[in-house]
């Protein structure tokens, strides 16, 4: 009989051990979790695929179905892992290693069931009126050229960017200077137009430097925002910007009081008293 008990007392005590080991590693293993979440969502350069709504809403009806990834005919698409610092199943591309190809269907736009890849932010009205996807209306994000490594700003003949990107001569073009420096040669310079840049990210793909020295980002990161009362003058839609628009001027020194050509023939050009 005692000995029985001794064995039912061991059977117990190694029961609990499994059972405090077991919860043990649940609360580690919800602590690095939570730890993989928390760094996720610090990360602001996520790309996501075309038509995506803004971030927040974005995040806030994405169901991380992965249907999209599926759709995706070149594999650019993935669902982000734990380590990954991008949110949890979320979709996202890497554009040098795998950009966007511009598919002319768009395929993974309707594949999305719930809305948060919104064909509306692709489409446009053909000639019947009737909406038809047009994958030049994506805007997944901006290029930007670092200037200082790229070649061709160097003085290197090199186009790589400029003939890889699907809106030729559009959303980049090549600009033409002359270069003091040799004063025999001249800089072919890229230029991005945003008016017209996907986001897509073949030119970084393309890009001959070893680290891409064009490169994509969420256009909200890097594109400037003009205030309402300037406009470009050649531009009759940009117009549009100043209906509504206040006359009263506001300001902010006492300088900015006085007439331009008063204030410059007088002495206080340093202060603003």
């Amino acid at each position: 009989m005692e000995k029985r008990n001794k064995e039912v007392l061991t059977r117990r005590r190694e029961f609990l051990v499994r059972t405090l080991q077991g919860t043990g590693l649940t609360a580690m293993g919800g602590l690095v979790w939570g730890g993989y979440v928390g760094m996720a969502k610090t990360s602001p350069l996520v790309l996501r695929p075309p038509a995506a709504l803004p971030e927040k809403e974005f995040l806030a009806g994405c169901i991380k179905c992965g249907l999209c990834v599926e759709a995706c005919p070149y594999k650019a698409l993935k669902l982000a892992r734990p380590g990954d610092p991008h949110p949890l199943g979320t979709p996202y591309f890497v554009p040098r290693e795998r950009p966007c190809y511009m598919c002319e269907d768009i395929p993974c736009v309707p594949a999305c069931p719930t809305g948060v890849l919104d064909p509306s932010r692709v489409s446009e009205k053909d000639g019947n009126g009737k909406d038809v996807l047009n994958i030049n209306l994506a805007r997944m994000g901006l290029a930007v050229i670092d200037r200082e490594t790229c070649i061709a700003y160097w003085g290197v003949q090199c186009d790589a960017c400029h003939r890889a990107c699907p809106l030729l001569d559009k959303a980049i073009t090549v600009e033409t200077s002359r270069n003091e420096r040799t004063g025999h040669h001249a800089f072919l310079a890229p230029m991005v137009h945003s008016d017209f840049c996907t986001g897509c990210g073949l030119c970084e793909r393309a890009c001959i430097t070893e680290k891409a020295s064009i490169f994509v980002l969420p256009r909200e990161l890097v594109m400037g925002k003009a205030t309402q009362r300037y406009v470009r003058g050649w531009d009759t839609k940009d117009e549009e910007r100043l209906q509504g628009i206040s006359t009263d001027v506001t300001t902010e020194t006492k300088a900015s009081e006085k007439k331009a050509m008063n204030y410059l023939n007088e002495d206080d050009l340093l202060t603003d008293e």
